[in-house]
């Protein structure tokens, strides 16, 4: 064997990892800014209207309020079954108006916890958050059959906190809040490695913007489900 070939055979192999590993670092970091980018829509959304009474009243305070807490769960399930035919371009714009709907949903915190709480809760979630999608991104280990048992585990808990809209207990609303969190914690790695497991350098520009959008999608949900559930135990109550 020639050893020239195999020098030459070995640093095209070492080019072409570092050009991999390049773009899987920018698709990552496309990801977490979409991410970011929706958080901040979503928060200036929910503060703008929860400290504003001229707009809370005529939303919370009527039979609208039901179509506000419904409509994320509607811009999901339409993702879900249309981001394979939507263009990237339509994509983001359904994701920013996902944020600014879901901002609408979560302003009535503002009206039922301090500003001082949600802020201390927001930073507790972020690290909760960061921390495990670092182990998601870094981990060797196949978290496959985790996630698996993570989706049940979401099941049960959607399915407990329907019922507990009309039981009311509180003893059942804090194994939600604990297991809840939990679960999102853990399906934070278990998508974090989807999404670094589903890039690829071969495909299209136009295929990974979308996967980035709907990656973004999954660790948003994940983060505002933690932020979420954190306040029942952290959120000093006005």
């Amino acid at each position: 064997m020639n050893p020239m070939n195999d020098r030459y055979g070995y640093a095209s192999q070492a080019q072409s990892g570092a050009l991999f590993d390049e773009g899987l670092r920018q698709h990552m970091l496309r990801v977490y800014n979409y991410m970011g980018l929706g958080l901040v829509i979503t928060g200036i959304v929910a503060y703008v209207v929860g400290t504003t009474p001229a707009l809370y009243v005529p939303i919370f305070q009527t039979p609208l309020k039901w179509v506000v807490m419904l409509a994320p769960l509607g811009f999901v399930l339409f993702f879900s079954f249309r981001i394979q035919s939507m263009s990237a371009g339509t994509a983001q714009t359904m994701f920013w108006a996902f944020s600014a709907v879901m901002g609408l949903s979560l302003a009535s915190i503002f009206l039922v916890f301090t500003g001082a709480s949600i802020a201390q809760t927001f930073f507790i979630a972020a690290t909760m958050f960061g921390a495990t999608s670092l182990y998601g991104y870094t981990t060797k280990r196949n978290l496959a059959n985790v996630g698996s048992f993570l989706m049940m585990g979401l099941i049960g808990v959607v399915i407990a906190s329907v019922v507990n809209i009309f039981l009311g207990s509180s003893a059942l609303q804090f194994a939600i809040s604990v297991i809840g969190i939990v679960v999102f914690v853990g399906l934070t790695a278990w998508d974090t490695q989807n999404i670094k497991e589903q890039y690829a350098e071969n495909v299209d520009q136009e295929s990974q913007q979308k996967l980035a959008v709907f990656g973004a999608l999954s660790l948003y949900l994940n983060f505002v489900n933690i932020f979420q559930l954190l306040l029942n135990f952290t959120g000093e109550r006005e």
